[in-house]
């Protein structure tokens, strides 16, 4: 997901499974949906097939009910099993349901909710800025639960089917593929999608308004539709066009497209793209309505696209166990979109865009003092969204790829990607992973760059020898644990020019290096390798 458009603020436990309902299991969610455009209520049904993982007479599903003096919230009529009713409360946003007898652990029950009610959030019915009524869904993080009854945590993965029923003017995408629309009565229009993958609640998804659609030619073996406002869809079909090359890029480098078809959905989420699994919701003003349309634009549409096509892999398909691991979806979709940027756009093209990335991270450094791998975070999911999460993380998987070579760094990622799609992983399970595939001990590479808050912060002086030819380097570590990694130095006299790789591993070191001539310029990192900065860099 992208906050913002571009810049992407735009946007440990391992092992450990965090949940807010460990002890359920759900496997298919079946949800029922009327629509109107008379009035904000929708009329709900759930059926839900799950497990519990412990023998119980009870188990409950988050929805938000109405407060107190408030017309907002789900209201639960009622809940059977079988065509027989159970008895149920609602407190606490959640719904409880009772069984007269106690259920075994792992077997699987099916129950059936229906509900009406006005969403708070979740399901956003607004108008575009057209004016016209719709309905998108943004449940990220955990938002679900506003107008869905679920087990509402990315741990819980769950195959899903939307059975939406609203106006016959509108158009329905969700998650999946479409498996019916059937015309009703009184100019209504059923439209049923079905998703046969596990995703989390965070990307199941629809999107209802008046679209235009255009179904492209299979790209990869898998059939690629636009959807935009019909009132901007020439611009819309244009620009979304820009996407069509990262696919097979990303089938290339990761594995084949885990979804049965992939939909770039123009949208009122509140965020610059939200990665919902095979139908990608872009914010609506990333169609530009009057061209020309500017370079830096088109660049900037671009990456957004490639980063939420690469959630598709890691998000959707290998999905975080908790939310302090959320760098493994963040992280990943950055840095896939600046591979694919690398591959587009060049060498020199990606070395800026890295350069801009350590930046808005260091920014953020002096700010929060947290790792990326953070355990505070859940306090504040959508304070997750930051530099950590998304260029830090990037920037880890940068380092990796120097690390191990990119050839060894492209089979970990696609190692990672078939032990975990359809499952959840943890920083550790990467970890582990990495060292297994390339032989290498990680430990101290994953600690320090994951794990501590905080990051190299260099001192570095110089003075030239010009009787024994030599640069005479004295570099402190300013942060109070020293790291481990590898600095590479260039000296240039204006004609001449010499890069040395150093290895640093002491709080205090002292370098020597044979050179010709007198530097006149000193140059820490000049291929863009390393995450640190630097608080002093003098001639003495």
């Amino acid at each position: 997901m992208s906050k913002f458009l571009f810049v992407f603020l735009f946007l440990f436990l391992g092992g450990t499974l965090f949940s807010q309902n460990p002890s359920l299991d759900v496997e298919h969610y079946r949800f029922m949906l009327s629509l109107s455009d008379s009035t904000d209520q929708i009329q709900g049904e759930a059926q839900i097939t799950f497990t519990s993982k412990v023998k119980t007479d009870q188990v409950y599903f988050d929805l938000v009910s109405p407060k107190e003096k408030e017309t907002k919230g789900m209201m639960v009529l009622s809940v059977t099993q079988k065509g027989k009713n159970l008895s149920f409360t609602q407190k606490s946003d959640r719904v409880y349901l009772y069984f007269q007898k106690e259920l075994p652990a792992d077997q699987k029950e099916t129950v059936v909710i229906k509900y009406q009610g006005i969403p708070a959030d979740g399901l956003i019915i607004d108008q575009n800025k057209f004016g016209k009524r719709t309905f998108f869904t943004d449940n990220w993080p955990e938002r679900a639960r506003h107008w869905l009854p679920t087990n509402d945590h990315p741990s819980d993965k769950a195959s899903v089917e939307f059975i939406v029923e609203a106006p016959a003017h509108y158009q329905v995408v969700g998650n999946g593929l479409r498996q019916s629309e059937i015309s009703l009565p009184e100019g209504r229009r059923q439209t049923h999608w079905s998703m046969q993958q596990k995703i989390p609640t965070k990307v199941m998804a629809i999107g209802v308004a008046d679209f235009a659609v255009k179904r492209d030619t299979l790209i990869e073996q898998i059939p690629i539709e636009t959807w935009v406002f019909t009132d901007n869809q020439t611009q819309g079909f244009a620009q979304y066009a820009i996407g069509r090359p990262i696919l097979p890029f990303l089938t290339r480098y990761i594995a084949a497209f885990p979804f049965r078809k992939l939909a770039n959905v123009q949208s009122k989420t509140r965020f610059g793209g939200m990665e919902n699994a095979s139908n990608i919701f872009y914010f609506e003003n990333s169609v530009k309505v009057d061209p020309p349309v500017s370079t830096s634009e088109r660049i900037k549409l671009e990456a957004l696209m490639a980063h939420e096509m690469a959630h598709q892999w890691f998000g959707n398909m290998v999905s975080e166990s908790d939310w302090e691991h959320l760098w493994l979806s963040e992280g990943f979709a950055t840095y896939m979109t600046d591979l694919y940027l690398e591959h587009s756009h060049g060498t020199d093209f990606i070395k800026e865009r890295l350069q801009t990335e350590r930046k808005q991270a260091l920014d953020f450094s002096r700010d929060v003092q947290h790792p990326v791998v953070d355990t505070l975070g859940k306090e504040n999911l959508m304070g997750l969204l930051n530099p950590n999460s998304y260029q830090k993380g990037a920037w880890v998987l940068h380092m990796l790829r120097q690390r191990l070579g990119d050839a060894v760094f492209k089979q970990c990622i696609q190692a990672f990607y078939q032990r975990y799609k359809g499952e959840n992983a943890t920083t550790a399970d990467f970890e582990q992973l990495c060292q297994e595939v390339s032989g290498a001990d990680l430990r101290t590479f994953f600690r320090q760059w994951l794990h501590l808050a905080q990051h190299p912060v260099l001192a570095v002086s110089w003075h030239y020898d010009p009787t024994r030819k030599q640069v005479e380097l004295q570099i402190e570590q300013k942060q109070q644990e020293a790291f481990e990694f590898p600095l590479e130095i260039a000296f240039s006299d204006g004609q001449m020019n010499t890069t040395k790789q150093l290895e640093i591993r002491e709080q205090q070191e002292g370098f020597t290096i044979p050179l010709p001539y007198r530097p006149q310029s000193v140059q820490l990192d000049p291929q863009v390798k390393v995450f640190f900065e630097v608080s002093a860099l003098q001639e003495k």
